[in-house]
């Protein structure tokens, strides 16, 4: 027996911005799982910035997407048919075969997950590798301390969201985030314990930030502007940690760096990239944490949705254009 079922491939690589033109839906046929594998049918994706640096054919922390073959990315769904005593069918599982609708693979690619008290898309967000990679960067990289002020960018993201609340829970004393309309500078007030909402768009971004100098910590989403200026703006010793710049995911040609680095050394600043992959060892410590906040109510989150598998690229788009409120995902 065989499912008919849909997947996603990459049809040409991005130069610049991503078009529609550069993926492919195609129609494939999976077999009944084996001894040892499952059969899954996808029921939320997950789309995340990351994904554009794997469009391109470079040398990067992890491999590039190859063309002509199905993309991939964390995803949630229910086994259908299992060939491993480990998983059986009806069970909720984690796993990184997302733009699809149908995954099929060896059983320990799965990890079973339980949905009792949380909605599965939480694992592909809160839960899940934007909640853990704010978690490292504020306690392994940035450090924050108590009475810490902390500035994060992207700060109504999928990381910057989390980001915020969690520096709150690690001692910060104010937190200030950027967002990029008026709807999510209040969502990041109201809503998400930020003393102070920056809404880059409405005037730049460095003068907004001065205001409220000096910071402690910066934890960048965004590189470009948001990075200059928060060298600007950091107190002596300050620490950043460098998650993601996604305002030049899509440059043809390198962005020039900020012109204020020697600020790194007149203030004797630390900055230090991270990728939350390697950091595994924390993961238990942040599910538990996380995991108990959230059922107390104290840690809050929103989804952006986008419907069918057809949807897909249009989601991803508007990840890179900022569309999103929280994590974005596809329901499939």
């Amino acid at each position: 027996m065989t499912t008919t079922t849909r997947e996603i491939h990459l049809a040409s690589r991005p130069q610049g911005w991503p078009t529609p033109e550069n993926f492919r839906t195609v129609e494939v046929e999976l077999p009944d799982p084996g001894p040892g594998e499952v059969l899954v049918r996808n029921t939320v994706m997950s789309v995340d910035p990351y994904m554009r640096g794997r469009m391109n054919d470079v040398k990067s922390y992890v491999p590039p997407f190859r063309l002509d073959a199905p993309l991939d990315g964390g995803a949630v769904g229910e086994v259908v048919a299992s060939g491993d005593d480990s998983l059986q069918p009806g069970d909720t599982v984690l796993h990184q075969l997302g733009w699809r609708e149908h995954a099929h693979g060896p059983a320990r690619s799965f990890r079973k997950v339980d949905v009792s008290r949380v909605p599965a898309s939480a694992y592909l967000g809160v839960l899940g590798m934007p909640g853990l990679t704010a978690y490292v960067g504020l306690t392994r990289i940035a450090e924050v301390r108590e009475g810490d002020t902390v500035f994060v960018s992207g700060a109504a993201g999928a990381v910057g969201s989390i980001a915020g609340q969690l520096a709150r829970k690690l001692g910060a004393a104010k937190v200030i985030g950027s967002a990029g309309s008026p709807e999510k500078v209040a969502w990041l007030t109201d809503e998400l314990g930020y003393d102070v909402g920056l809404d880059y768009k409405a005037a730049k971004i460095g003068r907004q930030l001065a205001e409220h100098a000096p910071v402690d910590v910066y934890f960048d989403n965004v590189g470009g502007d948001h990075l200059e200026a928060a060298i600007s703006s950091m107190a002596d010793f300050g620490r950043i940690a460098v998650c993601g710049m996604i305002a030049d995911y899509n440059a043809e040609v390198p962005s020039p760096g900020p012109r204020n680095l020697m600020m790194l050394v007149s203030k004797r600043l630390s900055l230090r990239g991270f990728i939350v992959s390697d950091h595994g060892d924390v993961a238990a410590e942040f599910f538990e944490r996380a995991g108990a906040w959230l059922a107390e109510g104290e840690l809050s989150y929103r989804e952006t949705y986008e419907d069918g598998l057809d949807r897909a690229v249009d989601a991803f788009l508007g990840v890179l254009s900022g569309a999103n409120t929280g994590k974005m995902l596809v329901r499939l």
